[in-house]
């Protein structure tokens, strides 16, 4: 094995939800490891700042915002990214919310909201963009799940579901995609320290007794490890799925969640 075939580079990358938390780190790793990144969200203002961060690698950084929701918005999208890069050949799904409510009077708004930005946008941007891997041969396909894609909780009907759904789509997607040299594989993180995480805390907060500091320390102890996972711990597993190395990982969940969930 080369040394080059260890980098991402000339590598063209796209991130999804790349303005802040994971989306981020994994857009600054790539960008670390070599490829050009195409950034995606709907604030332009966040995406701006990760460009610029990328510009200071030495890589191109191209800012696409876009509501993945919106099967027209990403429709757009493929043409802006090769427009822009070229193409793409690493293309990591990691747009998503989270939002829980007991299920009881549980909000069919609720419902639908967490399936359309954890699910079906991922289903939008890879059905959109994975006739570019299939023509040139070669692909990696990287969605960030959760460990709720692998086991339940209260309160988080609507949102693991969705996680759930992106977990049978990867591993279909894997296996109608192996004859083209594209590899589809799910990062399952646990709680991550990001601004998704800190709005949890203070939903917590808010509903419970305890202050944003315990919540915190609450989500802390569900790991073994007693911690939260740092973003960029989540973004080298990105970056190693992205490499040519990783071929033999396909279909898999990989969890990054300090022994929380261990199948």
């Amino acid at each position: 094995m080369s040394e080059q075939s260890l980098t991402l580079a000339g590598r063209r990358a796209l991130v999804t939800g790349a303005g802040r938390g994971i989306g981020r780190s994994t857009a600054l790793a790539l960008a670390a490891a070599g490829a050009d990144v195409a950034l995606s969200a709907r604030s332009r203002a966040e995406l701006e700042q990760v460009a610029a961060a990328i510009s200071a690698l030495g890589r191109r950084a191209v800012v696409l915002p876009c509501d993945v929701t919106d099967a027209q918005q990403v429709a757009g999208l493929v043409d802006a990214v090769v427009g822009g890069l070229g193409g793409v050949d690493v293309l990591v799904n990691n747009a998503g919310a989270a939002a829980s409510h007991k299920f009881l009077d549980h909000p069919d708004a609720l419902w639908h909201h967490m399936l359309a930005i954890n699910l079906t946008s991922v289903y939008y941007v890879t059905k959109a963009f994975a006739p570019l891997m299939v023509a040139q041969r070669w692909g990696r396909i990287i969605t960030i799940a959760s460990i709720a894609a692998k086991t339940g909780a209260r309160y988080i009907a609507a949102y693991a579901a969705s996680k759930h759904g992106v977990l049978g789509l990867t591993r279909a997607l894997a296996l109608e995609l192996v004859s083209y040299n594209i590899t589809v594989n799910a990062i399952c993180p646990g709680y991550v320290d990001t601004p998704m995480t800190d709005a949890n805390i203070t939903a917590i907060a808010e509903r419970t007794s305890l202050s944003e500091a315990q919540a915190r320390e609450t989500l802390a102890k569900l790991s073994p490890q007693q911690r939260l996972i740092a973003p960029e711990e989540v973004a080298a597993m990105a970056v190693y799925l992205a490499q040519e190395i990783s071929g033999g990982i396909t279909g898999q969940a990989i969890n990054v969640d300090g022994g929380t969930v261990m199948y």
